[in-house]
């Protein structure tokens, strides 16, 4: 599949957008910085409403670092396998995503803060090739900020974040205007 690396999403956020992403382990709420990453919120809003995140597994945990899922290779594979890192029938845990790449905003967001459950997308070496991948923060993580964009903050379920490991399951994730829980 043709990767176009400048992809626009068609969600325009207004900055009210919360993602509810509910794991094996419980639930996390984040609030969304619309106005500050707006690609980056529409994209990962569309993807949620599309089902994108459904049955997901997180692959990668560094203790005190980050807790990274959201790659659709995941999806089909044993979590024990995830957790290993061991091939599934789509390839390597780690290296899938939606079908193309994003700007990034990580350099005009004026709430770029990698703090403790800051929620942000991953990348390659590239700075616009981020797609589907994120990950929240286990603590902050400041000497990020100026190379990954960030998205929103954990406004509920922080001990939820610190919780997961990889091989967790993204039960769903879905996108509400205010707080859910409010």
């Amino acid at each position: 599949m043709p990767i176009d690396p400048l992809h626009t999403p068609e969600y325009v956020p207004v900055g009210d957008e919360y993602a509810t992403i509910v794991t094996n382990k419980g639930t996390v709420v984040v609030e969304l910085d619309g106005l500050g990453a707006p690609v980056t919120v529409g994209n990962f809003c569309e993807l949620a409403e599309s089902g994108f995140y459904d049955g997901v597994k997180f692959h990668r945990y560094e203790p005190g670092f980050v807790i990274q899922g959201g790659d659709p290779i995941t999806r089909d594979m044993d979590p024990s396998d995830v957790a290993a890192g061991i091939p599934g029938p789509a390839g390597v845990p780690g290296t899938g995503g939606p079908g193309w790449c994003i700007r990034h905003e990580y350099d005009v967001n004026p709430r770029n803060s990698h703090v403790d459950g800051a929620i942000a997308m991953a990348r390659s070496a590239m700075p616009d090739s981020a797609g589907s991948q994120f990950y929240l923060c286990l603590g902050p993580q400041h000497f990020l900020d100026s190379g990954y964009t960030v998205f929103g903050v954990t406004e509920e379920g922080l001990d939820v974040a610190h919780s997961l490991r990889a091989g967790d399951v993204i039960e769903s994730v879905t996108i509400s205007h205010g707080n859910p829980a409010a």
